[in-house]
């Protein structure tokens, strides 16, 4: 697996990783209908675009499996293809992020306990909760902060 920082975000690669962020989130956010996926798509790629700092994993014949957004030492967005999921690849995606560019904080969906034990496995905790996610649906949210141990 190779981790690189990716500064240039043409339509091809946008649309590489829109197909990883759909698939992961069609496995682990379970609490979501397909009308709200379809809903949340639309958006993505301008994300992707918007993000400060960029992370693709790619595997051995360049394609991108995972990838993860940070902006100001937060992860915005983390999301690994379904296939290549539970093989250590988000766990080295964030150790690089948080190694290079200092993550010390983020925010995941409540109703997402996998990623919710995932980040705290990987040292941080829950300081904040809402009942609203940031579009105001009902989705509880979970603020996290890295804690020094």
């Amino acid at each position: 697996m190779k981790i690189v920082q990716i500064n240039k975000r043409d339509s091809i690669l946008v649309q590489k990783l829109l197909d990883v962020w759909e698939s992961s989130v069609k496995a682990t956010h379970l609490f979501l209908s397909v009308d709200e996926i379809n809903n949340i798509k639309q958006y993505v790629p301008q994300a992707i675009k918007d993000v400060s700092i960029l992370v693709i994993a790619e595997n051995k014949n360049g394609n991108p499996v995972g990838f993860m957004g940070v902006d100001d030492k937060r992860l915005e967005m983390l999301f690994v293809l379904d296939k290549y999921r539970g093989q250590g690849i988000g766990k080295q995606l964030l150790q690089y992020g948080i190694e290079n560019y200092s993550i010390n904080e983020l925010t995941v969906n409540e109703q997402n306990p996998r990623a919710k034990g995932f980040y705290e496995h990987m040292g941080f905790e829950v300081y904040k909760r809402t009942e609203l996610d940031e579009q105001g649906n009902p989705y509880p949210l979970l603020y996290m902060k890295k804690v020094d141990k």
